[in-house]
């Protein structure tokens, strides 16, 4: 804490007497400052001790007082420090008078008090408290780095943060959406802040804003993180009064921290990247078992699920840009995996079915629907998202083309997004009743139900089971009651006996073709 009146008045060596403003001793000092001019306001900036002896003053004048006291309780003085025994032996009542009406503190110097005594104290006490700030704003700074370097997320360095400031802290990602909060009741105070968040956003990075609690008394401070042309996040801080430098320290620091954080995620975020490239080259050349093995753990479990494939344009990349930060949050908040690969002015997508992102992604894209057309064109942020049906690994390069195709309508219509679901609204099955599909049909499972007719597996319910969930061997597995090596075994047989790949779309197309013209012809469902 800097000095007061209150800690100097308590300092044994100086001697001071309260004469006025007895209540009003915790203001702070932030200087002691001796003049002797009849109006020393304008080489003022407030908060200081006025040592004065009243050589220009006629102190004993009570309209004179009341106006000079008057002057400087307006311009933000902390008090009158009247030094005694040198112009008057005492204290003239009429600046007593003048300072309790008012309410600005008025001491008592003795003779024996040299006003350089009270500057030296003042100075030392301020000296001091900026130590103790600084140490503790360092302190602040290797706690939050432990914590940041702990690798348990934001959450623990936003909680020390909080403790450091009094207050509450948040951080944002860069949609607005609250990542984390600490305490954990600020993440619902903090939610409140997000169209703040987004202004903020779209000033250049670093940008700050102090703003208030519509439902509080907060007072929020944001500041962006990221270096670069668009903030990567933002970090708020809630208090009750203004920062002091030790809680300044911290706040910078973390922000400083937080900063590279994000831009390690960004670097990490790049690998990932390169990597899912390669899944995604693997996948659409139907090398769907080498593309897993690639993807091991990291993009592993969106292979084991329906997933959409997605393509996204924009006329410059910030689109591309919003529309990938947009589906990463949602992802993230829900703990989904997503396979993001920009393909030049392209962004090509792999998100799970029903999925968080996939949701945040056609609601983003959506959004440019929503928005009246400006008379120069189209916004450079508006994207162009065209979206496959639910698919699965051995079907990308097959999922691709409807995404593709998806995207080619929403251009010529005008739209911002367009599913495949809405291109293939009808039907082929009724075409598969002609006899010579049925034929071609019936010639092409024949092997397989002879096969299977000798008591040696089920070859084509097992075939029917494995291309109905797209290749996915423990749900297919699943669905028939066997284990998935046995399934792996049964579609080995089908290439043997068949002498074609089912890696081949076109051929899974024709067999789920001729395993639709044969349940239709029978009847069955």
């Amino acid at each position: 804490m800097p000095p007061t009146l209150a800690s100097l008045v308590q300092h044994s060596a100086l001697k001071l007497t309260v004469r006025a403003g007895a209540d009003r001793l915790s203001t702070p000092v932030r200087w002691a400052h001796a003049s002797e001019l009849a109006d020393p306001v304008p080489y003022m900036d407030g908060g200081e001790l006025l040592l004065v002896t009243a050589t220009n003053l006629d102190a004993r004048d009570p309209g004179t007082m009341l106006r000079y006291v008057q002057r400087l309780a307006g311009a933000g003085v902390a008090g009158i420090g009247f030094g005694v025994g040198v112009t008057y032996e005492e204290i003239p009542a009429a600046l007593v008078d003048a300072a309790e009406e008012a309410g600005l503190p008025l001491l008592e110097v003795p003779r024996r008090t040299p006003f350089l005594a009270i500057s030296k104290a003042v100075s030392a006490a301020i000296a001091a408290d900026q130590y103790r700030s600084v140490t503790a704003g360092f302190e602040a700074q290797r706690e939050l780095t432990r914590a940041a370097v702990a690798g348990d997320g934001p959450a623990e360095l936003l909680t020390r943060l909080a403790a450091h400031v009094d207050g509450w802290a948040a951080l944002y990602d860069s949609s607005g959406a609250v990542v984390a909060a600490a305490p954990d009741w600020a993440a619902r105070r903090a939610a409140r802040l997000t169209p703040e968040v987004e202004r903020l956003r779209d000033r250049p990075a670093p940008a700050s804003a102090v703003v208030g609690d519509s439902e509080g008394d907060d007072r929020v401070e944001l500041q962006s993180l990221g270096a670069g042309r668009r903030s990567r996040g933002a970090l708020a801080v809630g208090t009750g009064a203004a920062l002091g430098t030790a809680e300044r320290y911290a706040v910078h620091s973390a922000v400083a921290l937080l900063t590279l954080t994000t831009a390690r995620s960004r670097a990490l975020q790049g690998a990932e990247q390169r990597l899912g490239a390669a899944v995604l080259r693997m996948l659409l050349a139907g090398e769907s078992d080498h593309a897993r093995a690639v993807a091991g753990d990291l993009y592993g479990g969106l292979l084991d699920a329906p997933f959409r494939l997605l393509i996204a344009e924009a006329p410059a990349a910030s689109g591309t840009e919003l529309l990938a930060e947009t589906m990463e949050a949602a992802a993230s908040r829900s703990g989904e995996t997503l396979l993001m690969v920009p393909e030049g002015e392209r962004l090509v997508v792999l998100a799970v079915d029903g999925g968080a992102a996939v949701a945040a992604g056609a609601a983003h894209a959506r959004a440019a629907d929503d928005r009246p057309v400006r008379e120069s064109g189209a916004d450079d942020a508006d994207v162009v998202v065209g979206m496959s049906a639910p698919s699965g690994p051995i079907a990308v390069s097959a999922a691709y083309k409807q995404a593709e195709q998806a995207l080619s309508v929403a251009r010529r219509r005008g739209r911002a997004l367009v599913e495949h679901e809405e291109l293939a609204a009808g039907s082929v099955l009724p075409l598969l009743a002609d006899d010579a599909v049925r034929a071609f049909a019936d010639g092409m499972l024949r092997p397989l139900r002879d096969h299977d007719a000798k008591g040696r597996g089920d070859l084509v319910a097992s075939l029917r089971a494995w291309l109905s969930r797209h290749g996915q061997w423990d749900a297919a597995a699943a669905d028939l009651g066997v284990h998935r090596h046995t399934l792996r075994y049964r579609m080995r047989r089908v290439e043997e006996i068949l002498g074609r790949s089912l890696d081949d779309p076109d051929v899974r197309m024709e067999l789920w073709l001729a395993l639709k013209a044969t349940a239709a012809s029978s009847g069955a469902q």
